[in-house]
């Protein structure tokens, strides 16, 4: 049952390297900050200047910059390596600029525009010295309701874009994330999942155009980039290829009023009986519904006993009436009733996912500061067959011996199935029942608290090993966990991408390093788990 991780050694290499590069010395990151600045400086154009898009770390405002968009406490320590220059882009040749300073000077860049990588690698770097390129200033929403289209750029929040589509039509949304704050350069190039998935698919299935910066500096559209690097920065993750300007997406049609649920079900109160029912009809459900599980350790009935809860989210394109309907025909073992049903705008049900109160006026998506800021470890598997009753019981009696880790089942079904996995990079589409998020989080400061916390984590992964995919055990690209394996980017880059790219990408891993090795066959573009070039 039990599943080493043959990546533990690279990892013990990755913690001492973190530690070494954070003890280089101010000599060195200063004479990458100047000669960066002055490059920078040099090759930006009068019209747009940049020193204010300048930040060193001899400046006062350095920390709060870097800080701002770290959403995991994990990196943002004493010890995390720092990067020698953050540069916030305040126009297109910015970033032009940036990637021409850096092949220059061989300096690395990290690319960040939400900063919700789970592992951190769009703000930290094994590599020194390195700078971040951070896109939250380019944030445009352009919304063409006529055309019922909009252009994002890369430093957008979904809140934003949320927020720019409600406040012109009632009945236009998006299938994105249901977390505001996630920017949506990373989101969208790592495939971009949400509750409307089984009605529209991804984010990366209702993008039309987008606007990409290459090696050679050149700015290109999807005419002009061609359909191999289009397809490729749609779900291949973008800061493979290049810097992902903007994205046009299609928006999708959706009713005036939604109705959405909450629902726990303790393993007393039946949970078995009722996650065994969900298993075998959410992902056969009407498109319209979508019910999340996710099941947690709380405190039972008796005094200093723990439980499992069950708790059914979900969203339906439609309003109460018809969803009880359909939950009667369909879902009769959950016990939906009316008082469980809250209709509201597509907006509104944006913030009710996001635990907002109900009520919570809509501007409350344009705020960037995220709800829960903690330490946390994130990893992901997907699931191809029904797990039996007796394998919900053993799981959920680890789950409480480890009380920590939380399991989140998110159904497939509907337009999943449909779309054939190459339409794409992200290739799990039909033959996958759900998808599964591992989430731990925790308070404690510390390097001891993090790998208690992460070999928690690890335990809960290595023991649902038997009820998940195999050959490979697939893993989704924005649930990052470099415990798939890191990319050091040398000689081995290859074989090491290998490891994790199979995982994420199945079979689409060699068209994207086939198309790699095309537009960037030097590697600029890099970091720990990027796309690698074909061996020499």
């Amino acid at each position: 049952m039990g599943t080493s991780f043959p990546n533990s050694k690279t990892l013990y290499l990755f913690s001492l390297l973190v530690l070494f590069i954070g003890s280089f010395s101010s000599p060195s990151k200063a004479f990458a900050n100047e000669s960066l600045t002055q490059c920078l400086i040099n090759h930006s154009q009068p019209s747009h200047p940049i020193t204010s898009a300048i930040y060193t770390p001899n400046k006062s405002s350095y920390s709060n910059v870097l800080q701002s968009y770290i959403r995991n406490l994990r990196f943002n320590t004493s010890d995390t390596p720092k990067p020698a220059l953050i540069l916030t882009a305040l126009h297109e040749s910015h970033v032009q600029a940036a990637i021409v300073c850096t092949q220059k000077l061989s300096v690395q860049m990290k690319i960040r525009s939400g900063g919700h990588d789970y592992e951190g690698i769009s703000y930290v770097s094994i590599s020194s010295p390195f700078f971040i390129l951070d896109m939250f200033n380019l944030r445009l929403v352009d919304v063409d309701i006529e055309a019922e289209t909009a252009w994002v750029q890369a430093g957008a929040t979904l809140g934003e874009v949320y927020y720019g589509i409600g406040a012109k039509s009632k009945v236009h949304g998006f299938p994105a994330g249901v977390c505001p704050t996630l920017g949506v350069g990373g989101h969208f190039s790592g495939g971009g999942y949400g509750n409307m998935m089984r009605k529209y698919g991804l984010s990366v299935d209702n993008i039309v155009d987008a606007r990409i910066i290459n090696v050679n500096g050149e700015i290109l559209d999807r005419e002009s980039m061609g359909e191999d690097l289009f397809w490729a920065i749609r779900g291949g993750g973008g800061a493979s290829f290049g810097v992902v300007l903007a994205y046009k997406i299609n928006l999708v049609r959706v009713p005036e009023t939604v109705t959405v649920f909450s629902v726990p079900r303790t393993w007393e109160r039946n949970a078995t009986e009722v996650v065994y029912k969900w298993e075998q009809v959410a992902p056969k459900l009407h498109e319209d519904l979508f019910i999340r599980l996710t099941m947690d350790v709380v405190n039972g009935t008796k005094a200093g006993e723990k439980t499992i809860r069950a708790t059914f989210f979900a969203l339906f394109l439609g309003d109460a009436q018809r969803l009880l309907s359909l939950m009667s025909n369909s879902f009769p073992e959950l016990g939906l009733r009316s008082s469980d049903c809250i209709e509201m705008s597509w907006v509104e049900s944006i913030l009710f996912w996001t635990n907002f109160p109900i009520g919570t006026p809509a501007n409350a998506l344009l705020s960037r500061t995220p709800q829960v800021l903690t330490h946390l470890k994130r990893k992901s598997d997907y699931v191809k067959q029904i797990i039996p009753k007796d394998g919900l019981e053993l799981i959920w009696r680890r789950m409480i011996e480890l009380e920590r880790p939380m399991l989140t089942f998110n159904p497939y079904g509907g337009k999943m199935g449909e779309i054939p996995a190459t339409n794409t990079p992200f290739p799990h589409r039909a033959g996958n029942l759900w998808k599964i998020q591992y989430a731990t989080n925790w308070d404690e400061d510390g390097d001891e608290a993090a790998r208690h916390y992460i070999k928690l984590t690890r335990k809960l992964h290595r023991y649902m090993t038997p009820f998940v995919s195999k050959n490979p055990r697939e893993a989704f690209l924005n649930y990052r966990h470099l415990d798939l394996g890191i990319n050091h980017n040398g000689d081995e880059s290859y074989e090491e991408g290998r490891v994790y790219g199979v995982k994420y990408f199945k079979g689409n891993f060699n068209r994207l390093v086939e198309i790699k090795t095309k537009v960037d066959p030097g590697n600029f573009f890099r970091n720990e788990q990027s796309i690698p070039v074909l061996p020499q």
